[in-house]
């Protein structure tokens, strides 16, 4: 199906139940190539530098789920919305000094790749679900731990007050094909449930590359521009 290519203020409400309307038909036919259920799939909106009323009209679509990986317009977006049963995922790096200003709106954590950061998010007073990030790149500065150091921080934050672990997430590196990426992600989440046997989700998947994901076991995808249409350029 060719999709409307949209800038925000071009975006009309038909246009965004189109967009919604084919990832979600993009989705339920992945799931049935794979065999699986397209309801155990959670699709994640991913909302940055869009406005509050875009939010808006995803929630009365049905939406549930929306990302941001920018602090400050999450924390905004998610005080301005606090009156619609959203879950907000936080997709983005997370600095250490903000990781408590993070957690009092986030609901997921999907970027969890230090221990330093686990400390920062662990909390005797209320519980927080997170992914640990894997690096698939021979990069060191991108996000993401080291398959190499992942069951040690696995174990650093299993042992974290207030952090529970859903699982493992990962972006596709360019230039490398998606489903083979997420292969390499399956086999390392087999591995995890030896350490964390309920560890069982993966977040991996987003606009261009979500069936891929899917046919290898996604089951959180973070989606953009294939719903929302492109970002504003901000000046």
């Amino acid at each position: 199906m060719a999709l409307p290519d949209a800038t925000p203020s071009e975006l009309s409400s038909s246009d965004l139940a189109t967009r919604l309307g084919a990832v979600r038909t993009g989705v339920a036919d992945a799931a049935r190539e794979a065999g699986r259920d397209p309801a155990g799939i959670t699709t994640i909106v991913v909302t940055k530098f869009h406005p509050v009323s875009l939010i808006e009209e995803l929630y009365a679509l049905g939406v549930r789920h929306v990302g941001e990986n920018r602090h400050q317009e999450a924390q905004s977006k998610a005080a301005l919305l606090a009156d619609l049963d959203l879950s907000w995922h936080f997709v983005g790096q997370v600095q250490g000094k903000k990781a408590r200003q993070v957690r009092a709106y986030a609901d997921v954590i999907h970027s969890v790749d230090r221990e330093s950061l686990v400390t920062a998010l662990g909390s005797e007073d209320s519980s927080l679900d997170c992914f640990i990030q894997v690096n698939l790149t021979d990069d060191a500065m991108r996000g993401g731990v080291d398959p190499l150091n992942l069951s040690a921080l696995v174990d650093s934050l299993l042992a974290a007050p207030g952090l529970r672990l859903l699982g493992l997430m990962a972006v596709a590196p360019l230039g490398e094909e998606p489903r083979r990426a997420f292969a390499r992600m399956r086999e390392l989440s087999v591995e995890l449930r030896t350490q964390a046997p309920t560890a069982t989700a993966l977040s991996m998947g987003m606009s261009q590359d979500y069936a891929a994901a899917v046919l290898e076991g996604a089951t959180h995808l973070r989606i953009g521009t294939a719903i929302t249409g492109i970002r504003p350029v901000l000046s």
